[in-house]
């Protein structure tokens, strides 16, 4: 293990050196079998975050489917303050709290049935605890409930270690607030220590709001869930009496006021957009500059959380979890936010153990706390679909925001998330590995030498083909996001002499084909005519076994053909003949085309490229048609693939046995591939020996002989 890895964060239990859990882990990675190229694309596509959805934008997919020194370098003495904070004293000062702010409160404060009900109860019992986020707006909301019952005079009070410490704090005020009050599970807030706070303020004829987070231990204590009211009702509040009710109704109809109610936004975040909506109707900003400042919300909400003292480092640790796994399964985000949490622990202070709390704050409480829903869903896995509880930010931005703000603003916590990260690569889930490139490319959009150094290049450079699809993958996806130093990159790996270093650019290279397929194909084709003691051609005979590169070329041209199509089946049809450069290209050519014909979005599916056939001779296509019979009579009459493709053109029978449309694809390309005599004695053998595992003749075969060609 290597020095940067044993100061990298990792509780000593974690790390592999010490344990044999992980050793374990990264055997069990290193027997997974080879994926295929197709397959590996689409596990890109289903579990990777929405920016890969370009990877889908193809024919073939849409008709079928869907401060670092000092830390990382040697060993941290002392405590560790990762996310720097900024104390929140305002919330802890007594006193009273200013008219002038009431009033401005009260022109703006919409209520709801929350409100309604604790009103109700504060009405009633003198007393009432809220609970609910810190963003959520229950401050102003316990202000106007005291203002409702009071004659405005409202005193703060300081948080007292017991509520009897705080009969001390009152006087002759009409309303007490009392924010923030702690009350965890070795000292729970109960009834009893209510009862002689209530006796005190009917006899003052006052009344005390209280409140809490969501994760407060309230025993048998009575309190009220608030929530905040609803976005278009909060916006209309602050923006109607500023601009009139007609203003109002024409800045609704603008696209990004639409866009913003889309989702549910907290209080402080819809104050700010009405500040911005009102100085937009009045000519003092344009609609650029209010986007802008949406964005910088999202950073300044981002920085807030990160700093916040009074926020425990399990749920930062969440909150980076969650932007990694965002509309993800939730238990797979908090599961692996605890092994986050750990980590940065140990960055933080590596004489102290983590702390969990196996049945902590609820599923849907620790969600409100960080500003995302929970929906139910169907994830895809191997075994088909499962339903899953989901989880996802509200506000998009929020994702490359936490995590380009982790790792620029806070560097301290590099090791931690690197190590992190490195342990996603080698989880068995896709998804979990699928994310782990997906947070390194957001790590290259924000420090792209950084993320090159820490992660891609030593994956790229591992002796596990798993860590050199993870390199590409993270490449990729980085190329999504504009990082432009990534074509590069591919460029030099895919001619350079390190042979896991090209493995990585020809993948990446084939995944990208969809968003640049032409500068994708061209510098496969010429990587494949460099000469070089690693490829060569796939394999010279049907028992030979291709070199794992010269493989990773063939499934490079597969991704291309079947994502791309015509532009890419035109170019290899063309290159079927000429010289050594082209009977080498022919070879792959031929190699990938081989391997698309086997390829079905579903084991249930029809052949993709059957199915593309089928769509030219409908559609009118005949050079498209033509090609992909050329393709096809190029592989019989080849003495490395002509075995395999006349087992995958069996395949296809049994397929158009019971399915009149393949049937009726299978029909015109047989009789479109046996135009010479020796691939009609072929295809014609084929059908009078093909048979079921019961010895029966599949009943298609009667009505397909009849399509084969007399040459």
């Amino acid at each position: 293990m290597s020095q940067e890895e044993s100061a990298s964060g990792a509780p000593p239990e974690e790390q592999p050196a010490q344990n044999g859990e992980q050793q374990e882990d990264t055997a069990e990675a290193q027997e997974r079998p080879r994926q295929k190229a197709w397959a590996a694309r689409q596990a890109l596509i289903q579990h990777g975050p929405s920016f890969v959805l370009p990877l889908a934008r193809s024919s073939a997919a849409t008709a079928v489917a869907r401060d670092q020194f000092g830390v990382s370098g040697g060993t941290v003495h002392g405590d560790v303050n990762i996310f720097g904070a900024l104390s929140d004293t305002a919330d802890r000062l007594s006193g009273v709290v200013r008219p002038e702010e009431i009033a401005q409160l009260t022109d703006v404060f919409c209520g709801g049935p929350s409100f309604d009900e604790a009103l109700a109860r504060l009405r009633e019992d003198r007393v009432v605890v809220l609970s609910g986020g810190r963003d959520t707006g229950r401050r102003t909301a316990a202000l106007m409930l005291l203002r409702r019952l009071t004659d405005g005079t409202v005193r703060s009070l300081t948080p007292p270690a017991s509520l009897t410490a705080l009969l001390g704090q009152l006087d002759d005020a009409g309303g007490y607030l009392l924010l923030n009050f702690r009350a965890d599970r070795g000292a729970p807030l109960r009834e009893v220590h209510l009862l002689g706070l209530r006796e005190r303020l009917e006899r003052s004829g006052g009344h005390l709001v209280i409140t809490v987070e969501p994760s407060a231990a309230l025993d048998d204590v009575p309190f009220v869930r608030w929530e905040p009211p609803a976005t278009e009702d909060m916006l209309r509040a602050h923006v109607a009496p500023s601009v009139g009710e007609e203003a109002w109704a024409g800045l609704c109809g603008r696209d990004l006021v639409r866009d913003f109610l889309v989702r549910p936004h907290q209080p402080a975040a819809v104050e700010e957009f009405a500040r911005q909506l009102v100085a937009l109707h009045r000519g003092d900003t344009d609609e650029q500059a209010l986007a802008a400042h949406r964005a910088e919300a999202v950073e300044a909400q981002v920085a807030r959380w990160l700093t916040d003292d009074e926020r425990e480092l399990r749920d930062k640790a969440f909150l980076v979890s969650l932007a990694v796994f965002d509309k993800a399964p939730y238990a797979v985000a908090a599961e692996l936010a605890d092994v986050l949490h750990a980590r940065l622990q140990h960055t933080a202070d590596p004489r102290q153990a983590p702390v969990v709390r196996i049945f902590g704050a609820s599923r849907e409480d620790r969600l409100r706390l960080v500003h995302a829903d929970g929906y139910h869903d169907e994830e895809v896995t191997e075994w088909g679909p499962v339903h899953q509880f989901f989880a996802g930010f509200r506000e998009e931005r929020m994702v490359g925001a936490l995590v380009e703000a982790v790792w620029n603003l806070h560097p301290s916590a590099r090791p931690a998330l690197v190590a992190w990260i490195r342990r996603l690569a080698e989880d068995g889930r896709p998804l979990v590995r699928t994310r782990a490139a997906s947070a390194t490319a957001l790590l290259a959009r924000a420090d792209f030498s950084s993320a090159m150094a820490h992660l891609i290049e030593p994956w790229a450079d591992d002796d596990y083909s798993g860590s050199w699809l993870t390199a590409a993958n993270a490449l990729t996806m980085a190329h999504l996001l504009g990082v432009e130093p990534v074509l590069r990159v591919l460029r030099a790996w895919c001619t350079g002499d390190v042979e896991s270093r090209r493995w990585t650019a020809v993948r990446a290279y084939g995944l990208l084909g969809p968003v640049n397929h032409e500068e994708t194909l061209d510098t496969l084709l010429e990587a494949v005519r460099r000469p070089s003691p690693s490829h060569g051609e796939p394999a010279e005979a049907e028992d030979d076994e291709p070199t794992e590169e010269a493989r990773q070329f063939a499934d490079a041209l597969e991704l291309l053909l079947l994502a791309v199509r015509e532009p890419v089946l035109r170019a290899l049809a063309e290159r079927l003949d000429g010289d050594r450069a082209d009977r080498t290209v022919r070879a792959y050519a031929l190699a990938a085309f081989c391997q698309a014909c086997e390829q079905r979005e579903d084991p249930e599916d029809r052949p993709l490229v059957l199915h593309w056939y089928a769509q030219a001779v409908v559609d009118g296509e005949a050079e498209t048609a033509r090609q992909l019979a050329g393709l096809w009579q190029a592989l019989l009459a080849d003495r490395v693939h002509g075995k395999r493709a006349l087992r995958i053109l069996r395949g296809w029978v049994f397929a158009a046995d019971g399915d009149p449309a393949a049937e009726s694809a299978l029909a015109p390309l047989l009789s479109a591939v046996t135009t010479t005599p020796t691939d009609h004695r072929r295809v014609d053998h084929l059908l009078r020996t093909v048979r079921h595992t019961d010895g029966t003749v599949p009943a298609v075969v009667e009505r397909l002989r009849p399509h084969i060609s007399h040459p």
